[in-house]
């Protein structure tokens, strides 16, 4: 060990070098290999001699060592290399690999220098894999990827290629699996290590460790023989770690770009291209070099994944293994891309140009493992880099996504679930669903991606129509239909995380202005799992906007009104027209309707322009006229100008058309080379003949074609009489006969309504043909060629116009517009799943997707839509006919409350379904716990009923003896409609006995749902905001009264919950309860005015309770709210007819006003209402009850009468004249009168007033002197006057009763009251007593001799 530890000398080089030599010279043949050991023990010698202390040379590639002596040293190893024998190959190899790893050699290695010894060396160790022996394989790589890792050597161009190569050899060749996973995970590793320096354009970056097993995600899982994956793992890992902390090289020229590995003609070729396609760099023409090494390898990576098999070798397996591991690295390098490639035009362009070309030509290929490496990488375009290739996500997502999930009826089961995966990680993305539905679905010029998903997981999830033929088993099926919904649901949620995101930053206190610059930020999806933020930039230095929501609104209603009228079109051409004209979509003039034709905007048919273009109506002439005019066919030869003029339009089949077409384009190509025909009518006729040919040649239902000498002969004597030369209708046949005159987008091959339906939405009718699953070559077909670069071109076309601008928003209002493009399919999709299937994860997700789409809908305001889903979960509950509840109901139960609980503060009108299912939820657990119903306790004679009853029957008694005795349980067994709210007791039809065991188990379930749960939706509507808190109520009070108003059974519940919540909710603010006490208000008027007796005492009772916990609030002066919260009772007091609820009131206003009577401020006017009432009324015993309770407060309680509020005396006032007129006893009738002098009393001292005018100017009136002066007692009676008229009028009618008692009171009273009294009075008051009360009393003593007034009185007077 000590001998080989002093081998090589002191320097770090010798120290590597050495032990490697040793290795080398005892595996070596003496004879065979001489030459290598000799120079190996020249290079111990030599190295013994050396050390790290001498001067560095820059130049050297060995550190510390000069140039002469690097090179002298390594050329054994450059020898063992070459010497194509695996066991002196092995170690020569490890000691390259511990060069690189250890920092020791440093500098370029390109092409260019073929002299290099470091070039050399890379060069020989790729030639070692041509060995064939197993043992190399894995030194080989290790070799390479360390020399690639190394921070302090640069491999460029076409040494680069060459050691890509070699892995790609490896892999493709390798003897055992084990070793081909390593050349995977190699080349991988590799990539990210290119591309990570390319980020940074540096060679000190942190390199991350490829995964081995994400590497066998689609393919070669067959490779890994037990601890594959592992041992591959720490291959690379330790590779990887070897190298840290080597010093980097730095760069800082720049150079040309060029492709250094290819071929000149291949360079070339490649040049051309990139010109071709804008991929050339801007001024100057320059790149770094990592950056243009990162560039060539992802170019040739790109021209690798497209290569095809030849027609002599169709099942070329390497090739395709080739193609497949080109894709997958492709793969690695877009999954771990970054900014790069968003702010590098080059890398951009490489993107659209090469990459993209690459998914278009493989789309042909029925390997499922091609398929699902395009998605996988169509993914990550989608994900990273969709702002800047939007014109291409718009092609390649109909064609490689829609295409797979709109095949309902025989698609690829493999194939489909990879579609839906993918649908499934991009609705969790909710960024990227909002870009796809701004950017395409409001565009005019894009598909309706985000519509066309949404319908084509709706048909998935319906599964195939009834009677069609399909190739999916039941199980196949199934699963289609469970994943579909999984991804609706995954949509809808994902919208309702960004609403929430949006509307949590829009809460901000940014200003404005910062709000909006900062919106481009704003609406960025979280980072990734793997650190990176997906698209971050949106690309915003090349063609990102930000877009609002009233724009995108004018783009989605414009699209939407153009493709109505396109639809239009398509089904009568004129009426389209006329519609588009009106809308505006379209000028009016022919000239404009000509060039919205012929620029066959997307949708049209080509059929139906060809119609309309031969209609002879008079508009419709113009515009062909128009049409034909825009063409310019000058200098082009006849047959071609026919090709360019049919390529837009399908002619009609109507012959008269057809001529009035021909005519014009006959016409026209004269006008446009006037030499070419003698007439018009000679370019007309032979139009015809070629249409004619053309059909001919190319229609196989045609048998006998039409020679070279029929078509020349048919067309003789067409030029004005003449022929026209024979070697030019020559030319003209076999150009029609070879090359058929058709569409732009025509197809030889058949295709399906479906089909033809995305095609034309799209405008690549013939491009989709690329795309024919059922192809099971590897190459695609020949024309497809012509087909890409028709794809290409459109590209190109696309990337100046306004649709390739990349638009963001961060409004929130664009999810209205995504609501009501996905609310209905959504809604189906669950309903019918949720419907159909028992599998609980598969409810579950229905269930969670209401939840979703309720929460989005519900915050957003959108009624309809929101009513619609609530609704649906609501009669999902089944709780109208429990008999039939499974799990999946309870669950929807759950979910009622949820909603409730979640988005209580959005669901106005909604909440009415939600508190209609909780009242069920209570009556089935009442029926459940055996409990009497709340009809027992509210029926008119309960009395023997009662006693009859068993106190507690529960599912026990339910067992035991049947339902038979119980109506009710029998109404609910047999169930009823969700709209039904009566229990259908007398329904004719017998309840089996397994019903009732199903209606048990049910009940059973159902104990999942706890009082807590019940309880806590309606304790939680104190934290509802003040509408939602109104809407609450609104919805509580119908449930409530279709609860009491159900003639068999009527019901408590929702009634005892608004006493609650009126409890829960009474210390919101004043404005907010004023509002919710109107609803309640009204509510309790109308079930106090019940003909059911039983509950409208119930709802007084109810009304006294709330009434009383409110009294316990103290009013401040002047405010009205306790009159208000009272006047229920003075409402149904005047109008009930029931004696019962008239003498409760009055019981019930008595108990409140006595012993909360210091509370009462505002509140006396009612009660003195209610007293009034009552003194009318014609029970004897209400009479004397109130009077009894109004005696006792104008007793005791008098100051508290008029101490806030001076005109409730007026009321007491009135209540007590009312009290004298009752018929049913005199002496309550006295008691009054004497209460109004009392009255009277208590006005005179003017308590109440003391303190009104107290609190106003500080001055007392509460005793005024008979010396006191005029104007004191003026102002006294002015201001209080219509306090003493009431009283005075009342005892002056009083006098003219017929009872002499109450007349001779009445009139005493009076009489004394002005005595005692009239010195308050001023003059001009007097007057007004004399007229309006004293005057009254004589002019009625007429007639009236019983009417005892004595002499002293008027003498008083």
């Amino acid at each position: 060990m000590s001998a080989s530890q002093t081998l090589g000398g002191p320097s770090r080089c010798g120290r590597v070098l050495g032990p490697s030599f040793d290795k080398i010279i005892k595996h070596a043949a003496w004879r065979k290999h001489s030459n290598l050991v000799s120079s190996c023990k020249s290079a111990l010698d030599k190295l013994e001699t050396l050390s790290d202390a001498g001067v560095p040379d820059p130049a050297s590639p060995l550190l510390g060592l000069s140039s002469y002596d690097a090179d002298f040293v390594l050329n054994p190893i450059l020898l063992a290399l070459d010497s194509n024998y695996a066991k002196v190959a092995d170690p020569a190899l490890e000691c390259v690999s511990k060069l690189f790893s250890a920092g020791v050699v440093r500098g370029e290695i390109e092409g260019n220098n073929t002299d290099s010894i470091l070039y050399k060396i890379i060069e020989s160790v790729c030639k070692v894999g041509g060995i064939g022996e197993e043992s190399v394989e894995l030194p080989l790589l290790r070799a390479l990827l360390a020399a690639v890792r190394c921070p302090s050597v640069l491999i460029r161009g076409d040494c680069l290629l060459q050691v890509v190569r070699t892995c790609f050899n490896v892999y493709l060749g390798g003897l055992n699996g084990t070793n081909q996973i390593c050349a995977k995970s190699v080349l991988a590793q590799i990539m990210l290590i290119l591309f990570a320096r390319a980020e940074e354009d540096s060679m000190d970056v942190t390199i991350r460790t490829v995964s081995v097993s994400e590497l066998l995600e689609f393919t070669d899982k067959n490779l890994n023989e037990g601890s594959s994956i592992y041992f591959c793992q720490n291959f690379v890992s330790e590779v990887i770690s070897a190298s840290e902390g080597v010093p980097d090289l730095k760069f800082s020229q720049p150079v040309a770009v060029s492709q250094n590995g290819e071929s000149k003609g291949e360079e070339e070729e490649i040049r051309e291209e990139e010109a071709k396609n804008g991929v050339e760099l801007g001024a100057g023409g320059v790149s770094s070099k990592i950056r243009e090494d990162a560039f060539i390898v992802f170019k040739n990576l790109c021209k690798f994944s497209m290569k095809f098999s030849s027609q002599e070798n169709p099942d070329d397996h390497i090739l395709l293994r080739g193609k497949i591991l080109s894709l997958e690295l492709l793969k690695v390098i877009m999954d771990n891309g970054s900014s790069i490639w968003r702010s590098n035009e080059r890398f951009l362009n490489a993107v659209k140009h090469f990459l993209c070309l690459s998914l278009l030509k493989n789309s042909a290929l029925s390997v499922m493992s091609i398929f699902e490496l395009q998605c996988s990488i169509f993914m990550s375009l989608l994900t990273k880099y969709r702002s800047g290739l939007k014109a291409e996500i718009g092609i390649f997502f109909p064609m490689l996504i829609l295409r797979v999930l709109e095949n309902v009826l025989q698609p690829s089961f493999v194939q489909k679930m990879t579609v839906l995966n993918m649908l499934e990680k991009i609705g969790g993305d909710s960024q990227i669903i909002i870009d796809i539905f701004v950017n395409y679905d409001c565009d005019v010029d894009s598909p309706n991606i985000f519509e066309r998903i949404v319908n084509g997981l709706l048909k998935t999830a319906q599964g195939p129509p009834p009677g069609s033929t399909t190739t999916l088993s039941a199980v196949q099926d199934i699963t289609f239909r469970h994943e579909s919904v999984k991804c609706l649901v995954g949509i809808i949620k994902s919208m309702g995380a960004w609403m929430d995101q949006q509307l949590k930053i829009g809460d901000s206190d940014l200003p404005k202005g910062f709000e909006s610059d900062t919106s481009a930020e704003s609406h960025i999806a979280p980072p990734a799992e793997d650190g990176s933020v997906p698209d971050s930039e949106l690309h915003p230095d090349i063609n990102s906007e930000l877009s609002d929501a009233a724009t995108l609104e004018q783009r989605r209603a414009y699209k939407i009104e153009l493709q109505k009228g396109v639809q239009l079109f398509n089904k009568k051409p004129s009426k389209g027209i006329e519609f588009l004209i009106r809308t505006q979509k379209v000028g009016d003039s022919p000239e404009e309707v000509a060039a919205f034709l012929k620029k066959n905007t997307t949708g049209l048919s080509e059929t139906m322009i060809g119609d309309y273009l031969g209609e002879r109506e008079e508009f419709a002439l113009r515009v062909m006229h128009a049409y034909v005019d825009s063409f310019n066919f000058k200098s082009m030869d006849f047959g071609e100008a026919i090709r360019f003029f049919l390529s837009g339009f399908r002619l009609p089949g109507e012959a008269q058309k057809i001529d009035r077409i021909m005519e014009k384009f006959a016409e026209r190509y004269c006008k446009c080379n006037p030499n070419s025909f003698t007439s018009a009518d000679t370019a007309y006729v032979l139009a015809y003949s070629v249409i004619m040919l053309n059909t001919d040649a190319h229609n196989n239902m045609v048998k006998d074609k039409m020679t070279k000498s029929d078509f020349i002969r048919n067309n003789r004597g067409i030029d004005d009489g003449k022929d026209l030369p024979e070697e030019y209708l020559g030319a003209l046949y076999d150009h029609i006969v070879k090359n058929e005159i058709k569409m732009n987008a025509d197809s030889s091959v058949p295709q399906s309504k479906q089909a033809n339906s995305l095609n034309k939405l799209l405008g690549l009718d013939g491009i989709l043909n690329l795309v024919s699953w059922k192809q099971t070559e590897e190459k695609p077909l020949g024309a497809n060629e012509l087909l890409i670069r028709h794809i290409q071109e459109q590209f190109k076309a696309k990337s100046g116009k306004s649709e390739s601008v990349y638009y963001a928003v961060s409004d929130v209002a664009i999810l209205r517009f995504m609501v009501e493009v996905c609310w209905g399919p959504m809604l189906a999709a669950f309903s019918v799943t949720l419907d159909q299937s028992d599998d609980r994860l598969t409810t579950t997700q229905c269930i969670l997707g209401f939840r979703y789409a309720v929460h989005v809908t519900a915050v957003m305001g959108m009624q309809i839509q929101r009513d619609a889903f609530v609704t649906s979960v609501a009669k999902f509950t089944f709780l109208h006919c429990a008999a039939d509840m499974k799990q999946k109901n309870v669950d929807a139960v759950k979910a009622i409350i949820s909603i409730a609980i979640e988005d209580g503060n959005n669901l106005q009108e909604a909440w009415e379904h939600i508190l209609t299912c909780l009242s069920r939820i209570e009556h089935l657990q009442l029926l459940g716990e055996g409990a009497a119903t709340d009809a027992s306790f509210l029926s008119v004679s309960n009395t023997e009923t009662d006693d009859k009853l068993e106190k507690s029957v529960g599912l026990q008694y339910l067992m035991k003896k049947g339902t038979l005795q119980n109506p009710a349980v029998m109404a609910v067994v047999r169930g009823g409609s969700y709209d039904s709210t009566t229990v259908r007791v007398n329904s004719s039809g017998l309840v089996t006995s397994e019903q009732i065991n199903q209606f048990i188990a049910n009940l059973n379930l159902l104990d999942q749902i706890g009082n807590f749960e019940l309880n806590h939706v309606f304790a939680h509507s104190q934290r509802l905001n003040s509408e939602a808190i109104v809407a609450f109520v609104k919805a509580l009070c119908k449930v409530s009264m279709s609860e009491l108003q159900c003639p068999t059974d009527p019901r408590v519940f929702s009634l005892i919950k608004l006493v609650e919540i009126a409890h829960y909710n009474m210390n919101r603010i004043r404005l907010v309860w004023s509002r919710m006490w109107n609803v309640l208000s009204d509510f309790f008027v109308s079930v106090g005015l019940s003909e059911n007796l039983s509950v409208s005492i119930f709802v007084m009772d109810s009304l006294r309770q709330l009434a009383m916990k409110f009294l316990e609030r103290e009013e401040l002066a002047n405010y009205n709210f306790q009159n208000e919260f009272l006047r229920p009772f003075v409402i149904i007091m005047q109008n009930s007819n029931s004696a019962e609820i008239r003498e409760l009131i009055v019981r019930c206003i008595s108990q409140m006003v006595l012993s909360r009577v210091t509370n009462v401020k505002s509140g006396w006017k009612s009660v003195f209402m209610v007293f009034t009432t009552a003194a009318a009324d014609e029970r004897k015993n209400i009479v004397l009850l109130a009077f009894e309770t109004m005696e006792k407060i104008v007793r005791e309680y008098f100051p508290h009468i008029t101490e806030t509020d001076a005109t409730t005396f007026t009321d007491c006032v009135r209540c007590l004249i009312k009290f004298t007129n009752s018929k049913f006893n005199n002496d309550a009738s006295l008691n009054a009168i004497a209460f109004l002098r009392f009255c009277a009393l208590k006005l005179a001292e003017g308590g109440f007033v003391c303190a009104d005018k107290s609190s106003e100017n500080g001055s007392s009136v509460s005793v005024i002197n008979k010396d006191g002066s005029d104007v004191q007692s003026s102002a006294y009676i002015d201001d209080h006057g219509s306090y003493w008229l009431p009283l005075l009028t009342g005892l002056s009618k009083l006098t003219s009763d017929s009872r002499l008692d109450i007349r001779k009171s009445s009139v005493e009273v009076l009489f004394n009251i002005l005595k005692d009294h009239g010195h308050l009075f001023s003059r001009a008051f007097w007057v007004g007593v004399f007229s309006s009360v004293v005057l009254p009393i004589f002019n009625g003593v007429h007639g009236k001799r019983d009417v005892p007034i004595k002499t002293s009185r008027i003498h008083q007077l």
